[in-house]
């Protein structure tokens, strides 16, 4: 890691803040008056209904989505104030998995994960797909799938070489959406355990959007539950389990809930 990390706030300090969001699509509101911070080194879950803007958020603080109004400060840079150059500055200290991963079809897995490395660090292909190799290592891909097309990938291993190249220029924050979505349970329970040793090996801050009940009993510290166009409660998950909301009552107690949270106390008792 290089001396970025000298600049992170303290763990249990906020290293993204967002403050009064609005986000509107046409007459469409989105998000209205929406405060929400991130902590230094959490694994913070966002979930809430459909249609309660959880990409839209996600989308909102690295850039991708300008918001109507509010403002979101990220490694102390107000997002809405920054020149070009520190723009591409700090897009640089943030690794990004889309849904479904967003590989490009025609390159190889490699090649897509060399991609960042080129464009940010000017490398040369052949230095480029050598550190590609090492991020594949990393998230568990075997050598050879360097060299498929993602067309040639299973759903569990698009999902790896995405987070490969969400990792490739060593990320302060990782944002993941919907990062387990149409994995088999056994898929999706070995990238809950990868993202884990990944946080706890890179001091990573990971803002997860997920609909997925064991991600987030196995690997959130902290969950913020969107409703109303803002954030309803954001704290740990036995504080947001006892919030009275029908909503929360139905997410995390209704069968699925229950089913969560028998796996989890049944692990630490193994």
């Amino acid at each position: 890691m290089s001396d970025k990390r000298e600049c992170l706030p303290e763990p249990g300090e906020a290293i993204i803040q967002v403050r009064g969001l609005q986000n509107r699509f046409a007459e469409h509101v989105v998000h209205e008056h929406l405060d929400l911070d991130v902590m230094q080194g959490e694994i913070l879950g966002v979930v809430g209904g459909s249609g309660s803007g959880k990409s839209v958020l996600l989308r909102s603080i690295v850039g991708l989505v300008r918001p109507s109004g509010g403002e979101v400060v990220m490694l102390g840079e107000r997002l809405d104030q920054l020149s070009e150059r520190r723009r591409v500055l700090l897009e640089r200290r943030c690794g990004v998995l889309f849904q479904q991963g967003a590989l490009f079809s025609s390159l190889t897995v490699t090649q897509n994960v060399a991609l960042p490395l080129r464009e940010h660090l000017k490398l040369s292909p052949a230095d480029a797909e050598h550190l590609a190799a090492v991020k594949l290592a990393l998230v568990g891909l075997p050598a050879h799938a360097g060299g498929l097309s993602p067309s040639e990938l299973s759903g569990g291993m698009i999902k790896r070489a995405a987070l490969a190249r969400a990792l490739a220029l060593d990320p302060d924050i990782l944002f993941l959406d919907e990062p387990t979505a149409g994995l088999d349970p056994i898929g999706a329970a070995a990238f809950d355990q990868l993202l884990l040793t990944l946080r706890n090996a890179f001091g990573l801050t990971v803002f997860l959007v997920t609909h997925d009940l064991d991600t987030l009993y196995t690997t959130c510290d902290r969950i913020a539950v969107l409703s109303g166009k803002r954030v309803l409660v954001a704290d740990t998950l036995s504080v947001v389990e006892q919030t009275d909301d029908k909503w929360i009552r139905d997410y995390f107690h209704g069968p699925r809930g229950r089913s969560a949270q028998l796996a989890k106390h049944s692990a630490r008792e193994a």
